[in-house]
This record gives C-alpha cells, structure tokens and sequence, in this order.
C-alpha cells in the first residue's frame, strides 16, 4: 500500500470547536482555511511553510477526540484490503470512506491531491523549537495486539519498540508529515475502543508548556518524558521531548 499523506483531526464537541480552533492556530502559527461541510464543520489549519496536515472537525455527538486520514491512490481498493484485515466501513461519500479499526478506531481513506511538502518545526520566543507531529492512538489493554497487527500490516510500516514498555512505535517513510504511536492503556472500561490524541515534538519542554498555558491550556500530568495538557476545548494532547528536527526519535 501507498500511503501518500496524511492528516489528522482534532474532533471537538460543538461547545469546544471555537476555543480549540483558536487555541491550535495560535500554537501552529497557522492561518484557517474556508470552513466547509453542514454548517462549516471542517476547516484545515495552513501552515506558513509545508502542506497542511491538521484539521478540526466539529461534531454532533461524543466527547471528542482524533481521527486519522490516510491519503491513497485508490480508495474503494484501500478500503477493501482494510475490511479485509478487520476494519469496518461506517460511512462514506465520492473519495472518501470512513472506517473503524479492528479496535474501533476512526480513520478515513481519502484521495490524495498532490501533498509532498513537510511542515518544518518552529521557532519560539522562549528559544525553543516545536512541531505537532505525532499521533497517539490509545489502545484498551485487550485489543492491543489485534490493533497492533492491523495497522502494522495496513500501513506495511515498519514496527519498533521503545524504551517504554507500553508503547509501540510505527515508522512512517520521512516524506509524511506524522509520526505514529501506539500505546497499551493500563486499564479500559469494558466495551472502550480505541482513541486517539495528538503530541508535539519539542526541544525545551518546560518552555513550551508554560506556552501552552499561557495560551490557555491546563496542564494535567507529569511524566518525565512527556507532559500531558489539555487545551481550552477540552482535549487532552502531549507535550513530549522528542526532537522535532528529527524524522524518527524514540520515545525515550
């Protein structure tokens, strides 16, 4: 499979949509485009430099989260291998399908419109550097393996491990802006699915945290690698110390 791009969703309840839209442009730099959909549900953030790969969605119901859009060359053939592994198809339109993962996760197979250029980190008044470059899907500890399995043959990444026991790590080609993680959850309500949120690469984290509030975010938890924030449309994301001038880092 050739995945060409790829884009991925802060989703946010109708109450949050507003502050999460104007939280993100303020910590990307970015400029939003048209909004479009029923009632101007979509919008995608422009980066300065680079081809845009975040977008905000609002929606009718859920507390929010993620979702993840993979760009492909043919859709309906993409969506056949990945029912063929355990996905299901919950919705669609003409170059669009909707699917969820063998874990329930959301994602989409649309078509690719040309996007080859990496939006590169950015540069801080703090003297930090940081970029939004990483999607964590958030695993219940008893579909992990199956999830594991589906995106490692789906995507045909190359999969690693890392210096965290719960944590495993896809290797996306360097042309893709994202960079993908996934993590066994310690516990997991019964009937929980699989979720996802987003995580910034930065080189001074308590720099770019005290950014962060002072945007607006709360910070929630400490871990030594990684901080865990919430911004003010009510999703969680992290803040972590990877390099952002680096294609591939471990977690650690």
């Amino acid at each position: 499979m050739a995945i060409r791009w790829t884009t991925a969703f802060w989703d946010y309840p109708a109450e949050g949509f507003e502050d999460g839209i104007a939280f993100w442009l303020k910590v990307t730099d970015s400029d939003l485009s048209e909004r479009r959909g029923p009632g101007g549900a979509f919008a995608t953030l422009l980066p300065k430099a680079g081809d845009p790969c975040l977008r905000v969605q609002r929606i009718g119901e859920g507390k929010g989260g993620s979702h993840l859009d993979l760009h492909v060359d043919d859709v309906r053939v993409e969506a056949e291998r990945a029912i063929g592994l355990g996905a299901t198809v919950v919705g669609g339109e003409p170059g669009l399908v909707v699917l969820h993962s063998p874990g329930g996760f959301a994602f989409c197979l649309v078509e690719h419109h040309g996007e080859t250029a990496v939006p590169p980190p950015l540069d801080w008044p703090g003297g930090q550097r940081s970029r939004v470059d990483q999607l964590c899907i958030d695993i219940p500890p008893q579909a992990f393996d199956h999830e594991l399995a589906f995106w490692h043959t789906f995507t045909g990444w190359p999969l690693t491990s890392t210096d965290t026991r719960e944590f495993r790590r896809l290797l996306p080609p360097p042309e893709l802006p994202l960079q993908f993680l996934l993590q066994r959850l310690d516990l997991a309500e019964r009937g929980q699915t699989a979720t996802a949120h987003m995580d910034l690469a930065c080189t001074d984290m308590d720099a770019e945290t005290e950014r962060h509030v002072a945007l607006g975010a709360d910070e929630v938890r400490r871990h030594h690698w990684w901080q865990v924030m919430r911004d003010p449309g009510g999703l969680e994301y992290c803040i972590t110390r990877r390099d952002p001038d680096k294609d591939l880092h471990s977690i650690a």
